[in-house]
């Protein structure tokens, strides 16, 4: 089976100004994706898929291939339906991961789990997701629970939150599905891949940012065994 991965990025961001080139710990952001999906070992071919020579540079630097979308799907308008089907139109794969730049807590582990999922061949459509279990509510009335009576969170039947850190379509049937009308980015079997909380992090503002560099500095941490307070060791 043909997986390739594809970093979708762009240099004109806005809510983080060139959020691609800023460096995130010791490399810039677009780096870190490059680097987790050579390191997975789990991609016949790697592309960086940008309106950005400059990332074009970077992507080439770090030895993977470098794509060059069409000026008009380098906006903020232009959405992955577009910009996935024109890629999907010049390379030929069984499955497409788009491996996003703004989840770079992402694991080796958690990518190889996820291209271990797809090699079993069941579904057309991958999403990963944040498991949560806690009360929820949408257009005011409640998704998991009854307001009529409390039960335990960890009893709660958990929501399914699309992260878009990992997301995978097989090659021909997303093509097909586009070509019917279809949208193409939820089509045919599609299912839910949950990933550890602090890998899911999506970076669109510079809070998120923050929250996500803190979590990045603390797994620097050599002693990292948790520490309690006990009576005996108080004002020792």
């Amino acid at each position: 089976m043909k997986i390739v991965a594809m970093i979708p990025a762009r240099l004109g961001s806005q809510r983080i100004p060139k959020k691609n080139i800023r460096y995130f710990g010791e490399m810039p952001l677009l780096a870190h994706a490059i680097e987790l999906a050579k390191k997975s070992d789990c991609f016949s071919e790697v592309w960086v898929n940008s309106e950005s020579e400059v990332l074009g540079d970077l992507a080439r630097q770090h030895e993977v291939h470098f794509h060059k979308r069409p000026e008009e799907l380098s906006t903020n308008k232009a959405t992955n339906q577009q910009f996935v089907l024109e890629f999907m139109q010049k390379h030929e794969c069984d499955f497409l991961v788009m491996l996003n730049s703004t989840s770079p807590l992402l694991s080796e582990a958690t990518v190889k789990r996820f291209c271990q999922f797809l090699r079993e061949d069941k579904f057309d459509s991958v999403m990963s997701t944040l498991e949560e279990q806690a009360e929820s509510f949408y257009q005011d009335k409640p998704l998991n629970f009854s307001t009529e009576r409390k039960i335990n969170s960890q009893d709660l039947e958990p929501i399914n939150k699309v992260v878009w850190a990992m997301t995978a379509w097989r090659r021909d049937s997303y093509m097909q599905d586009i070509e019917k009308g279809g949208a193409g980015i939820f089509h045919g079997r599609l299912s839910f891949f949950a990933i550890p909380k602090d890998e899911s992090c999506d970076l669109d503002t510079e809070e998120d940012w923050r929250i996500a560099e803190g979590i990045w500095l603390a797994r620097q941490q050599v002693d990292s065994q948790p520490k309690y307070w006990s009576p005996e060791g108080a004002g020792a």
